[in-house]
């Protein structure tokens, strides 16, 4: 069984040594550009190289965050900090934009790539089409259970890591667009605003019934450990130095010894709790209780006094590395002191020629306890080999010497690492899409209930879970038909895997794929791929990737502005969404059950309602649930504005007959309502 390793945030220097001396095996980091928690402090240059050497010295492996989307006049200068990565260097570059992996793989093919939880992976495909992207590692979502991590580990091609404590985001991570939408900061961008943590309530809730308890998955670390997981990984990169010490010795505890004391226990909430915290993602006991705020009792327990304690934690190094040292003190020769690590490093230092003993002669116990000395430092004594002639003296002050000075060179040998390997590439060109003068128009509907002026349209998007008749009829009105995977597939993969492969049987072989998983399976079953906006493709790199993958097409982010969007390049068709209402979150947790009364009491429809009264629409699709904004996006009076793209998505989620009719006739009209709309991101885009 491989050793379950504990993986700590840093999000400044002042994080590093806490988590490096109370005892994490890694630490992820961001740089001060790319990282998904851009108001952290983040490393510049020099602190990212010493936090490096010094945890490559302390034995502690360094992950750079590089987990953010980009666009395509940002790719340089990641690839500048990503060549700076690869000189340092990093253990491996967590990422979670498509095209920056696809050239990392060519410009840096020796650099681990671990793929960011923003990916949105939660499946046993989503995993293999990471293994066959060239990843090492994936950042799973956090609203797994117990049994579909156990299925997804089954056999596993790459390492898994799983989140094991911290905050819980209501949404799937990297399918949340809330603040962008409503603020224009992008959690996929670093800057999210957490409008989750405003009170946004639904009919019996509590009024913030978009926020969660933190996360902690401490006592399960064990179990972990035997399905296979690789790392167990601590959330926090906006939290203070006290924060990390305390989680960190919390999930040693819980590692080395199978529990964690009450008094460390009680400290862990003390430092930063919301009403507690939840492990119902894990157990599978979603609901009510999973719901939290950060309440004055809470803030309460964070006083002086505990962080003082937890300070004694980390004020000095701890001793977790084994040295073999080796002493010659022979006449007539300097004394010498040879100091060797587990990983090949070795440092020798000479000392002065030995006196003749006046009084009383070095012997072995001497020369242990002196070489014995190694607190304050990272190291302990694992062998000793004296080489002592009798009758010689060394003062013990010159023992102690030659011992700092030996540990302080093989310290400063372990910071040392070969580079890795980086060669400069040409990005792919960009500005090169051919103008439209028709794009072609596609409808995505949540039922078979398609009213017949949409066979206008050149594809329709319809539900996986339509009734083989209903397939049927539509197809023989004449829609040509593409079949919508959800987005989220958590416990549903082998239903959707043999689901697909009766719909093909019916003679429909496109899909809607919006999530990693879901092309691979697409792929697997040779089905026609159609890219959703789930993937997140913001740039040309994310377009090629999409290409080399085998897509007929994809729809692009709609974080994007239109002349973004127009300034991409590749050759693979691409679409926008411009009629619908934008889904805002993708949750698991659906929030109408914070009312406690769970889901058989919901007859229709939940809403929520924001503090100016302001109504979301929530849809349930089975395993997951969508938030959707307030009002529908419409461009359909802006032709002239959109470039670059060849079809336009009409998106109806909660619109009846007459008013999906009415959107359709205003949008071959080149018409829009007088109120009641948005343009989206299309036009003031996101930070």
């Amino acid at each position: 069984m491989k050793r379950l390793e504990i993986l700590a945030p840093a999000g400044g220097t002042e994080s590093v040594y806490p988590a490096v001396r109370v005892g994490a095996d890694a630490v992820y980091l961001g740089a001060k550009k790319l990282s998904a928690r851009g108001s952290a402090q983040n490393f510049d240059r020099e602190e990212l190289k010493k936090a490096v050497e010094y945890c490559h010295a302390c034995g502690v492996r360094v992950y750079l965050a590089c987990n953010t989307l980009l666009r395509d006049a940002e790719m340089k200068d990641a690839l500048d900090i990503i060549e700076y990565a690869c000189e340092i260097p990093v253990d491996a570059l967590i990422v979670q934009d498509l095209g920056l992996a696809s050239i990392i793989r060519r410009s840096a093919p020796d650099m681990r790539l671990h793929a960011s939880t923003q990916m949105s992976v939660h499946t046993r495909d989503g995993v293999r089409l990471l293994a066959e992207m060239g990843f090492k590692r994936v950042v799973l979502s956090r609203e797994l259970s117990r049994k579909e991590l156990e299925e997804i580990a089954k056999d596993s091609p790459i390492e898994l890591e799983v989140f094991v404590h911290g905050a819980l985001c209501m949404s799937v991570s990297g399918q949340c667009y809330f603040s962008s939408v409503l603020g224009s900061r992008s959690g996929n961008r670093g800057l999210c605003a957490q409008p989750c943590r405003l009170p946004f309530g639904v009919s019996g809730g509590t009024g913030h019934d978009l926020s969660l308890k933190d996360n902690s998955l401490v006592p399960y670390l064990r179990d972990l450990q035997e399905m296979g997981i690789a790392s167990a990984k601590i959330e926090g990169r906006m939290k203070r130095p006290e924060y990390v010490a305390v989680s960190v010795a919390a999930c040693r505890q819980s590692l080395d010894k199978g529990s964690v004391d009450k008094e460390l226990a009680e400290k862990l909430r003390a430092v930063f709790s919301r009403s507690g915290f939840t492990d119902g993602y894990f157990t599978g006991r979603r609901g009510a209780d999973m719901f939290g705020i950060r309440s004055r009792d809470d803030t309460a327990c964070a006083t002086s006094k505990v962080f003082n304690s937890i300070h004694t934690m980390y004020k000095n190094e701890k001793s977790k590395i084994p040295v073999d040292i080796k002493l010659n003190i022979c006449r007539s020769q300097p004394s010498s002191i040879t100091v060797s690590d587990d990983i090949g490093n070795s440092a020798v230092v000479l000392g002065a020629v030995p006196e003749r003993a006046e009084k009383t002669a070095l012997d072995r116990e001497k020369c242990f306890a002196g070489m014995n000395k190694t607190g304050g430092t990272p190291f302990f004594l694992r062998d000793f080999d004296l080489n002592l002639d009798d009758g010689l003296f060394v003062s013990l002050p010159s023992l102690n010497s030659l011992r700092r000075e030996a540990l302080d060179l093989l310290f400063e040998k372990r910071k040392k690492r070969r580079a890795i390997t980086f060669s400069n590439i040409s990005l792919p060109e960009t500005g090169t899409r051919t103008a439209k003068t028709n794009t072609k128009t596609r409808a995505r509907f949540v039922n078979g209930n398609i009213p017949d002026e949409f066979l206008c349209c050149e594809l329709v998007y319809v539900p996986i879970n339509l009734k083989d008749d209903e397939y049927i009829s539509l197809m023989d009105r004449g829609f040509a038909l593409a079949v919508e995977i959800p987005r989220g597939m958590f416990g549903l993969e082998k239903y959707i895997y043999e689901r697909l492969k009766k719909i093909k049987l019916l003679g429909i072989n496109e899909v809607l794929a919006s999530n990693l998983g879901a092309v691979k399976i697409a792929q697997t079953l040779d089905m026609d791929i159609h890219g959703g906006f789930g993937l997140n493709i913001t740039n040309t790199s994310s377009v090629k990737w999409a290409e080399e993958q085998g897509f007929l097409d994809a729809e692009i982010s709609f974080e994007l502005t239109l002349e973004q969007i127009s300034e991409l390049g590749g050759v693979l068709p691409l679409g926008i969404i411009s009629y619908g209402r934008l889904p805002l979150m993708l949750t698991r947790l659906c929030p109408a059950q914070n009312d406690g009364k769970g889901c058989k009491s919901c007859k229709t429809a939940p809403f929520l309602t924001d503090r100016k009264n302001v109504k979301f629409p929530m849809l349930c699709y089975g395993s997951c649930n969508e938030i959707l904004n307030s009002v529908p996006v419409i461009l359909s009076d802006r032709k002239k504005d959109i470039k670059g793209v060849d079809f336009e998505v009409l998106r109806f989620t909660v619109e009846n007959l007459v008013e999906t009719g009415e959107n359709l006739r205003l949008f071959n009209q080149k018409l829009c309502r007088k109120s009641g709309f948005t343009r989206g991101l299309y036009y003031r885009g996101v930070e």
